[in-house]
């Protein structure tokens, strides 16, 4: 050989360092292959499959805790719903009383005053008829109790067939007790011998019979 040649074939320092860290590298390499890629990568897979359970988990408590909370809310709701109907229905109650109340007055205040004789109890009774929807009018009713009684609240027939049976006419308009109590008008005193009273269903008897008092000219 050639000197040339030999020359060539000799390596230098410099090349025998530049070979042995690419032996290094490549060492390092085939090592970093041949470790199992399970082992290398455990913590992180595990990690990766452990998240989306995690989130699973608190998206379902945060869906729970929203059905919870709408139901409480529409709960509360509901109860503050029927307290106000309450406080309402109440509230409407008091003002009906109220209202009543004022009305039981004004009628009162509106009811006049009767003279305590014949002329205020023809009077009182065409007060309480007019409510009661019995006809009658003043000359009728005058002139039934003036043949009647003569105007005597405390008249009483004790000679007629009905005292005879017990049951004797009495009062201004003669009313027998089961005349009376047939057609006596409620608000009046359940008594024959008062003249309002008496007059009221002498009157309300005579409209059911006669049509009104003011048909009526005899004995009835």
């Amino acid at each position: 050989m050639s000197k040339t040649s030999i020359r060539g074939r000799r390596m230098t320092k410099a090349h025998k360092m530049s070979f042995a860290t690419v032996a290094t590298v490549g060492a390092a390499a085939v090592a970093a292959t041949l470790v199992p890629g399970g082992a290398a990568n455990t913590g992180t897979a595990e990690a990766a499959v452990a998240a989306p359970v995690a989130m699973t988990a608190q998206t379902t408590l945060t869906a729970q805790q929203a059905v919870a909370a709408q139901d409480a809310a529409a709960a509360a709701k509901a109860k503050a719903d029927a307290a106000a109907a309450a406080a309402a229905k109440a509230k409407a109650e008091a003002a009906a009383k109220k209202a009543r109340a004022q009305a039981a007055s004004r009628a009162a205040a509106r009811k006049p005053v009767f003279a305590n004789n014949l002329d205020g109890w023809i009077k009182e009774a065409l007060f309480i008829m007019k409510k009661e929807g019995i006809p009658g009018t003043y000359a009728g009713i005058h002139k039934n109790v003036m043949r009647e009684s003569s105007g005597n609240p405390l008249a009483i027939n004790n000679w007629d067939i009905n005292a005879k049976n017990g049951i004797p006419s009495k009062g201004l308009l003669q009313v027998i007790y089961p005349t009376f109590k047939a057609y006596h008008v409620p608000g009046t005193k359940f008594d024959q011998y008062d003249p309002v009273a008496n007059i009221v269903a002498a009157c309300n008897y005579a409209a059911d019979r006669y049509g009104t008092i003011d048909n009526v000219n005899s004995a009835y």
